[in-house]
């Protein structure tokens, strides 16, 4: 008897059992193989003198291989890009993490459950709408002419703020539109986890004399822990990605000081000047530090025994 073959049967035999599952998984699978393992490719072009007419291929190596990076590095927009970029990341961040727990907390203690479903639709809504129209929005409410809020600043003090050309309010308005758009979405996560506490906690903290708060900051907050960590370890490795989407839809020639991002000086160097190598070193760099702080935060986050692996 051929012993090799009897965990080739036995995984044929899985396969055919569970074949609904992995056919549901085909998509997800094609998506990922397709828009973000198969462009990996092309990150050569970062070690290359990439010319379109000669291809990835066809095109002669940088000399030295790492021209493209240090020409970033040595350029005067590297530093302003980085502090740029870190800052509005850590400016989400700090308020979306704690702003998503705290709403998720609140929503859970509604008794009500019809209104409790309301509510969640309701902010889940926003995530679903492009920058693009939330910009629009956002202009609505804020345009020095005819703007809501302008009216009644100019009604009570008789000026107007130009919010949308202010480097004083653009950072601000990012955080504040993100927070509007992203809340809802966000605390999916730590109300699924707060729903899985057992409810046998909460009747035994009643019976001791717990208030509402002393329950929630010793029972739900260290409940949900882990899924805490799991999502500041997200978010960290993300930390260079400061939402292409929404700076580009929303930043201006007089905000650039304070909004140009890497990923909007990588679009406009890739694509409208066509330095390909170039934008395509940049967004390697990026995607290295952000693979690097993940993995050091995930051996942090393990003396607390929460990690991704």
């Amino acid at each position: 008897m051929n012993l090799s073959l009897v965990p080739s049967a036995s995984l044929r035999r899985t396969l055919w059992r569970k074949r609904a599952l992995y056919l549901m998984m085909l998509p997800g699978i094609a998506y990922f193989l397709c828009f973000h393992y198969a462009p990996m490719y092309g990150a050569i072009i970062a070690f290359k003198d990439f010319s379109v007419k000669k291809g990835i291929l066809g095109s002669p190596w940088a000399d030295p291989f790492y021209k493209h990076f240090l020409q970033f590095f040595r350029s005067p927009y590297c530093a302003q890009l980085l502090t740029n970029t870190l800052v509005i990341s850590l400016s989400k961040l700090v308020a979306s993490v704690p702003v998503a727990i705290f709403f998720a907390i609140a929503l859970s203690e509604i008794p009500s459950v019809r209104y409790r479903r309301v509510v969640q639709t309701i902010t889940y809504l926003p995530h679903f709408l492009s920058w693009i129209i939330v910009y629009g929005i956002v202009y609505a409410m804020l345009s020095e002419s005819r703007g809501l809020v302008n009216m009644l600043i100019r009604q009570a003090t008789g000026r107007t703020v130009n919010f949308m050309a202010s480097p004083a309010w653009f950072r601000p308005l990012l955080v504040l539109s993100d927070l509007w758009k992203e809340t809802g979405w966000n605390a999916i996560v730590y109300l699924a986890a707060i729903i899985g506490i057992d409810s046998s906690l909460y009747e035994a903290a009643r019976v001791d004399g717990a208030g509402r708060f002393r329950m929630i900051f010793h029972i739900t907050l260290p409940g949900i822990r882990s899924v805490i960590v799991i999502m500041l370890l997200l978010k960290i490795g993300a930390l260079l990605d400061a939402g292409f989407d929404q700076v580009y839809a929303m930043y201006n020639t007089q905000v650039m000081a304070v909004g140009d991002i890497i990923d909007t000086w990588v679009y406009r160097t890739g694509l409208t000047q066509w330095n390909f190598s170039l934008a395509s070193a940049v967004g390697l760099f990026k995607s290295v530090i952000g693979t690097a702080m993940l993995v050091a935060m995930n051996q942090l986050a393990r003396r607390w025994e929460e990690s991704l692996w």
